[in-house]
């Protein structure tokens, strides 16, 4: 892990997204945004419209996501976003996508994710969640890299921000059983990994193309209610709530759940900065493996950030993917 000076705003576990972009001028920048029908994915993107940016929510119901894009247009009063179909558990979808995808882009953030609350598996035979809030995203980064070194070129850099969790802390990836194939299935775990996952992408991200302008940062929204909870087990709702009484989380807004995003999108610090993590508008301090959550709710453990990890997370993703070495 690089030795850095540990980035520390001005912003708050309080702030919303509107208040982290407040002075900024997003115009002429091109940004995805995946999962955009509710919850965190559709404040993000009403906020960077509202800062002028032109948005795409990728969306698996394009009705819903129609819905959201009328609702910002209203209420922003800026230009409607674009709306596109995405199944990051599909993988034919995603190449569908990066296929269509022809302008230069300056933003994404892989915002989108699922909560299973018992063992589901794509066409392939990959558990649902690791398959869809990692290798989707994966396989979505890397197909347009191109279109991201485009808009570093044009704009000097693009940033890609991972939508992780404070579920991280509970499981590293485990390359031995990625997919649940050799033990008892647990769904908090399953999720616990691809959270991991999704921050081990930003560090390798950045390695890999970061000489291109590109950079990747992995955010922690915080506790927000939203559709992402539907599916929980009994079980899984009880640990949620003694997890909010143990104090590890408060229960944030939308607005505030996507401020973290934000300062991962347009802080000045973090233009050429990647493979961070930040949670409640800081980065995150780093912890040991063996750490308990419920002592360190806004640390980030080493297995999220080992740089070894995530160039074997990278070769595994590309292999599964078979989108090549990206």
């Amino acid at each position: 892990m690089a030795d850095h000076t540990r980035l520390v705003t001005s912003f708050t576990a309080a702030s919303t997204a509107d208040d982290v972009l407040r002075g900024h001028d997003l115009g002429g920048v091109r940004a995805l945004v995946t999962g955009a029908s509710s919850g965190i994915g559709a404040e993000t993107a009403r906020a960077l419209a509202a800062a002028g940016a032109r948005v795409t929510l990728a969306v698996r119901n394009t009705d819903a996501g129609n819905a959201v894009a009328e609702a910002i247009a209203r209420a922003t009063g800026r230009a409607r976003p674009d709306v596109a179909p995405l199944d990051l558990a599909d993988r034919a979808s995603v190449a569908r996508f990066v296929v269509a995808w022809r302008e230069p882009l300056h933003l994404l953030v892989n915002n989108a994710g699922v909560v299973t609350g018992g063992l589901a598996r794509t066409r392939e035979g990959w558990e649902w969640q690791f398959a869809t809030n990692h290798l989707g995203h994966f396989a979505l980064a890397t197909g347009l890299r191109a279109s991201l070194a485009a808009g570093a070129a044009e704009r000097g850099g693009a940033r890609v921000v991972a939508v992780s969790s404070t579920a991280h802390m509970r499981a590293g990836v485990d390359f031995d059983d990625l997919h649940f194939t050799h033990r008892a299935y647990d769904p908090q775990l399953a999720y616990a990994r691809s959270k991991t996952a999704n921050s081990l992408f930003a560090v390798e991200a950045t390695r890999r193309w970061a000489g291109d302008g590109i950079v990747a940062n992995a955010v922690n929204p915080g506790g927000v209610a939203t559709g992402l909870q539907r599916n929980f087990t009994p079980e899984q709702r009880r640990s949620l709530d003694a997890a909010e009484a143990a104090g590890v989380f408060t229960y944030k807004t939308l607005a505030q759940g996507a401020a973290t995003t934000m300062v991962a999108a347009v802080h000045p610090a973090l233009a050429r900065a990647g493979g961070r993590y930040l949670d409640d508008c800081q980065e995150a301090y780093t912890v040991p493996d063996d750490a308990a959550l419920a002592d360190h709710p806004h640390g980030v453990k080493r297995w999220a950030l080992d740089p070894a990890l995530a160039e074997r997370l990278w070769t595994v993703s590309a292999e599964l993917t078979r989108t090549g070495p990206g």
